[in-house]
């Protein structure tokens, strides 16, 4: 089962995410893992799908549980997960860049005309991954209740490594 429809995707959603094309430091495919699709559109199984969704919500409720003791604190003290997105090489499965993208705010009331005026900024946070990593590892080594925590393949490091100086 392939997910093609952009209709669905975005019902998912799994909107574009425009800018970070030009992100620096952005990701140079290699011509012999490419061409490069969303992970959604290379997953074949319903059982990866379900491993992606799955990993995609425990990110979530991992970043909520401990964004307030952690990155959470100072001006954007509201900071939520936007997506956590991967690309994937079509013919090879393995991955050319993981993006976590979080929005935050603060907002100030005005106490004389109730206005409200706001600041808000955007982080697309490139994971740490080791050149060469494959989807099926990805979903293998991040499978549990605690993805932000668990090593990524070949390396000690975590997501949550990947986040403390992107954040």
């Amino acid at each position: 089962m392939r997910i093609r429809s952009w209709g669905l995707l975005s019902l998912l959603g799994l909107s574009t995410l425009a800018g970070a094309r030009g992100l620096p430091g952005a990701f140079v495919p290699g011509k012999e893992h490419g061409p490069f699709v969303d992970v959604v559109e290379y997953l074949s199984s319903e059982e990866d799908f379900r491993a992606w969704f799955q990993l995609r919500a425990n990110l979530r409720k991992n970043f909520d549980d401990i964004c307030g003791d952690t990155f959470c604190e100072g001006d954007y003290s509201n900071i939520e997960t936007v997506v956590f997105r991967c690309s994937v090489g079509q013919r090879s499965g393995v991955i050319g860049q993981c993006l976590w993208v979080f929005g935050g705010s603060y907002e100030h009331i005005d106490a004389r005309s109730g206005a409200i005026t706001t600041e808000a900024r955007t982080w697309a946070c490139t994971s740490p991954l080791v050149p060469g990593t494959t989807m099926a590892a990805l979903l293998k080594a991040l499978s549990g209740p605690e993805p932000m925590n668990a090593p990524l393949p070949g390396t000690s490091t975590t997501l949550y490594d990947g986040l403390i100086d992107c954040l």
